[in-house]
């Protein structure tokens, strides 16, 4: 008995084994790859940090490998608002792009509490084999005002850190990094030979052979007078009615996240001197709407704002505004947009026979960051089974809300989402369930409710109250 227990034991021992190696041995370390060449480009001409990647990588090992990783530091994750990858097919005229998943991706013994993400590919990365990624990452409130406070008649200098070394899991064999500011007023930046600038423009390398990663701190400090434009929270409500028409109200919170104002505003000094004073302030903003608008509106707790301007034609149309005041650093203005669109451009009828709203996420205001978006759906008295469908990750829930004449109330899906981008900008749909018999609801009330109305005003007059001697 005790000779088959061990037997047993010792089997199971061996498959345990067998199959702990052929987990490793399917496995593939970051040694296993190398970055042949990289090309970084960081466009810091707004106040959004646009980091665009090209990376030409190797499989250098047994394995096929089918995740890439992408390294970041930890200050720089929390600024991470989107990131996009790609795989190159094709060359020159026949040249074409595969989107590619991007997740999350954790490692215990990452260095210096290094953040990865793991682009997924579409075919395993044999022996010898290369892969040419494209990477699209975008960075919010990544750049820094210095001075912290600045008077009416100062440029603002932000400071931007980060790494002349692509930090990487990965060998990178040779690579380069550019950084293109707003103008070439650059007060002072780090070097790392070799370090070369020309105009707007700053490059880093090329640097050879670098280790894994490997990692060389920099810090530019450069004029950036363009409008640093935060939603701080932005409520979209999008109410659907099947009688023919899509209700959009927008109610926004903005600051300038700038230097803050130091000293007196001057009206007298701004409006005389227009090109000097108040080079970082901004008094005009672009939203972006749907062609076809109609019913605008632009208003805030005083009331109506006539400094708007609307031009529309058959492919958009755009809405210029203009606060009651320009906006400093730190300065707030709270107000709201809203406007009508025709049904039949926005809601559709699936095969299976759900009806859906197809509508654009984010925020109409062009080269603009949200701190916190809410988008309401407000569905007709009736819809049933709601199911939104957004290409990315966000919050979702369901409400109830009354109007008029409702008896059972309206559904209402809540989306939520932080830290939003203008490439956030996607068309997401809503799908529900609809009964027509529903659109009948409100007509009937309001047919019941005045025929009763008349009857009981004929049964008045032909009813005698008056008290008679029998």
């Amino acid at each position: 008995m005790g000779a088959l227990l061990a037997f047993r034991f010792a089997l199971v021992f061996f498959v345990f084994s067998v199959l702990s190696l052929t987990a490793t041995s399917s496995s593939v370390s970051p040694q296993d790859l190398q970055i042949v060449s990289a090309e970084r480009r960081i466009d810091l001409t707004s106040h959004i940090a646009r980091v665009f990647l090209t990376l030409k990588v190797e499989n250098t090992g047994a394995s096929p490998a089918s995740e890439v990783l992408l390294a970041f530091p930890p200050t720089q994750v929390k600024h991470l608002a989107l990131v996009k990858a790609a795989a190159t097919v094709g060359k020159r005229k026949k040249k074409s792009y595969v989107p590619l998943d991007v997740s999350p991706k954790v490692l215990p013994d990452a260095p210096n509490e290094a953040q990865f993400l793991s682009i997924s590919l579409r075919n395993p990365l044999k022996n010898g084999e290369t892969v040419l990624l494209e990477v699209l990452l975008v960075l919010t409130h990544g750049l820094e005002p210095f001075p912290a406070e600045i008077g009416q008649s100062e440029s603002q200098l932000v400071y931007y850190h980060d790494s002349a070394i692509i930090l990487s899991p990965y060998l990178i064999k040779e690579q380069t990094t550019y950084i293109k500011t707003p103008s070439n007023k650059v007060e002072s930046l780090t070097r790392v030979e070799p370090t070369n600038r020309v105009g707007t423009e700053i490059k880093y390398g090329r640097y050879d052979d670098r280790h894994p990663y490997s990692y060389a701190p920099i810090i530019v400090h450069f004029e950036n007078n363009s409008p640093f434009a935060v939603v701080e929270e932005l409520v979209r409500e999008v109410e659907v009615s099947h009688w023919g028409s899509l209700q959009v109200r927008e109610h926004y919170t903005l600051v300038h996240a700038g230097a803050k104002h130091k000293g007196i505003f001057s009206r007298v000094e701004f409006q005389s001197r227009p090109g000097f004073s108040g080079v970082s302030s901004f008094k005009n903003l672009l939203a972006r709407l749907p062609p076809r608008v109609h019913s605008v509106y632009y208003r805030d707790e005083i009331g109506n704002i006539s400094t708007s301007r609307l031009r529309t034609d058959s492919l958009k149309s755009e809405l210029e505004i203009e606060p009651r005041y320009p906006l400093f650093g730190g300065w707030k203005a709270t107000f709201v947009i809203g406007y009508g669109l025709p049904l039949q451009d926005f809601l559709f009828e699936s095969s299976d026979g759900k009806r859906y709203l197809n509508f654009s996420f984010g925020c109409p205001l062009a080269e603009t960051v949200v701190d916190k978006l809410t988008i309401k759906v407000v569905l007709p008295e009736g819809s049933k089974n709601p199911n939104a469908v957004v290409p990315f990750v966000v919050k979702q829930h369901l409400e109830t809300m009354y109007s008029y004449l409702d008896v059972v109330g309206r559904t209402v899906v809540v989306l939520e989402k932080e830290n939003v981008v203008p490439e956030h900008n996607s068309p997401f749909q809503v799908y529900y369930d609809f009964n027509p018999i529903f659109m009948l609801a409100e007509p009937l009330m309001l047919t019941s409710a005045f025929f009763l109305f008349f009857v009981a005003c004929v049964a008045y007059l032909h009813i005698d109250l008056s008290i008679r001697k029998s």
